[in-house]
């Protein structure tokens, strides 16, 4: 496991387009079909990650809490399964259905996603304004597995909520911390 920051992508970045089959469903999911919410959140992230398993059920809780919000909310896998065969889709789907996730779980086996986000590390967060303009990128929290911070979401769900409130995050952010993105061999 590789312990990588987030990048940092520039704030105001328009959202890349999409087109990702969701693990439970099967259904094809389009970025447009989010073009008119108060915030778009994309969160990358896997099954196996410790970092990730740390933070899942607050992941969940988001989806619970937000789920009557105008607030659009998908998360993506982009590992290479060739080696790291527990973030295959059908895993990824036990996950989403343990969880209860109420939003829906892609599985972007070319990487194209991840790259054209600048996505690194799981977890890694992307909330973007009405206009699809990338507001907040960074941490959930400052809990790490070991730190003993509370899991809480409270720096993910401030920027969501200042967006609902017709606000732009503030600008400091922290990255997220995570594993890296299991990257196919080229």
């Amino acid at each position: 496991m590789a312990l990588v920051p987030s990048v940092m992508k520039e704030l105001g970045t328009v959202a890349a387009p999409f087109a990702l089959p969701d693990v439970v469903s099967g259904r094809i999911v389009n970025a447009e079909e989010y073009r008119r919410m108060d915030a778009f959140l994309v969160i990358f992230m896997c099954a196996h990650c410790p970092y990730v398993q740390h933070v899942e059920h607050e992941i969940a809780n988001i989806g619970f809490d937000f789920a009557d919000e105008n607030v659009g909310i998908v998360a993506i896998s982009s590992n290479f399964v060739g080696t790291y065969p527990d973030d295959a889709p059908e895993k990824l789907k036990e996950q989403a259905l343990r969880l209860g996730f109420k939003f829906p779980y892609l599985y972007d086996e070319s990487q194209q996603v991840a790259r054209a986000y600048g996505a690194v590390c799981t977890p890694d967060f992307f909330l973007f304004d009405p206009d699809m303009k990338l507001a907040y990128r960074g941490q959930l929290d400052g809990s790490r597995p070991g730190n003993n911070v509370p899991v809480n979401g409270k720096d993910l769900r401030f920027a969501i909520n200042a967006l609902l409130a017709g606000r732009m995050p503030p600008e400091d952010q922290r990255p997220s911390i995570g594993c890296n993105i299991k990257w196919k061999p080229r």
